[in-house]
């Protein structure tokens, strides 16, 4: 039997699952002649597995490119000739074919002294049910400072002392004060963790310092109302990618909801009889319950008959691009919106960083200044606190206006 047969398998399977979810009939042909020049590589080089070193050596011979691995941004030409190799790699790995976002990071390789708690740190994390973006967030800044104690020669998580940590920290002497509170946030988090699982005896927590960060030390960015108008104008509602993102800004302009909602939102959370959406919020994991409106009923409707890919996945928005699936969990439109705020003529102020969550700000701007009372937007707006949404009320300028005390008036008294 051919060697090989396992590998050319592997690539049939491939490009038939390719077929059946409607790639782009050039990219099936680009990567057929990837695949098969791969092939011939493996054939000539008589090598019978395929690994990522393997992979690596034939993209060296076809673009003279050496890569350290599947990682980082690399040209056109090196894109074209990876790209079919990593998801060869993948399917046989997985036995799957599935979109993914290659990593601008080197995989992290974690210290061997250090595995056996961080392994179980990730264990925690997932019993917590962190989002994905906190899970990342952590992991991060943990990751971090794995590599930092390898440095140091530390060889076990009882070896660390504050000083370690007060080294680690002044590497990031020059950050903002947000981000060093964030920091701290996870210190704490992963060293309380390796205290309570009986990975160190010293309590180091208590000697980390504090950073105030005041919640409402920053004033939401709004938007106009004009320009809110000006930006679902902008939007092609004629094509099948301008039917969803019409339906999702008016998600976020009409009901307030978070990306993370929308991008996880299932077809079964609309409830049409009651016409309501029903969810779980991602980031609160607290249930919540919205009415569908009507601008936003038949934007969705008009997508799910009219613009929507044929695909088996259960998410209400998918992807317009091969294979039609779910959207990435660091998906968050930013490109899309900045697109259409270029074709309304809407300029970025300058300094101000302009996404989705402005679009929310400006719904409690909305609220406020029609009078809407502080619980109900609290409500609207999924948040756990009050006293997080009590950070819109800065936005009310004209409100705030009408609270100013007259000079005269306080001189009477």
């Amino acid at each position: 039997m051919d060697d090989l047969q396992f590998i050319k398998n592997a690539i049939n399977s491939v490009l038939k699952i390719m077929a059946e979810r409607e790639y782009a009939i050039s990219t099936i042909k680009g990567h057929r002649g990837v695949l098969n020049s791969l092939l011939k590589f493996m054939k000539e080089n008589n090598l019978t597995k395929l690994n990522e070193e393997v992979g690596m050596a034939y993209i060296k011979q076809k673009t003279d490119t050496s890569l350290n691995g599947f990682w980082g941004s690399s040209d056109r030409k090196t894109n074209r000739v990876m790209k079919p190799v990593q998801n060869l790699l993948v399917f046989i790995e997985t036995g799957e074919l599935s979109f993914f976002m290659r990593s601008h990071v080197q995989p992290f390789n974690c210290p061997l002294s250090f595995l056996k708690e961080y392994q179980q740190f990730q264990r925690e994390c997932q019993e917590r049910n962190y989002a994905d973006a906190t899970a990342m967030c952590n992991n991060n800044i943990v990751h971090k400072l794995l590599l930092y104690l390898d440095e140091e020669k530390v060889s076990t998580s009882t070896e660390i002392t504050s000083a370690h940590i007060t080294n680690f920290l002044a590497n990031y002497t020059k950050s903002k004060p947000k981000y060093v509170a964030t920091i701290l946030y996870v210190l704490r988090n992963y060293l309380s963790f390796l205290k309570d699982a009986g990975f160190m005896k010293t309590d180091i927590v208590s000697t980390l310092p504090h950073v105030r960060i005041l919640r409402n030390a920053f004033i939401p960015h709004s938007w106009k109302t004009e320009d809110v108008r000006k930006l679902l104008s902008a939007i092609d509602r004629g094509d099948a990618k301008g039917k969803r993102d019409y339906a999702i800004l008016l998600l976020i302009v009409r009901l307030g909801l978070r990306v993370s909602d929308i991008r996880r939102m299932q077809l079964s959370n609309l409830n049409w009889n009651r016409k309501t959406i029903n969810i779980i919020m991602q980031k609160t994991c607290k249930p919540i319950e919205l009415p569908i409106l009507d601008d936003i009923g038949w934007a969705i409707i008009d997508y799910l008959k009219n613009g929507r890919p044929l695909t088996t996945s259960n998410r209400l928005f998918v992807r317009h691009r091969a294979p039609f699936d779910a959207f990435g969990e660091n998906e968050c439109f930013q490109r899309e919106l900045h697109r259409y705020m270029n074709a309304a003529g809407i300029d970025i102020p300058k300094g101000i960083i302009c996404g989705m969550h402005s679009l929310r700000s400006t719904l409690a701007k909305n609220m406020l200044e029609a009078k809407v009372p502080l619980p109900v937007i609290s409500e609207t707006l999924g948040h756990k606190n009050i006293n997080t949404t009590s950070i819109y009320l800065k936005i009310d300028i004209e409100g705030l206006r009408k609270c100013a005390l007259d000079p005269e008036e306080v001189f009477l008294v």
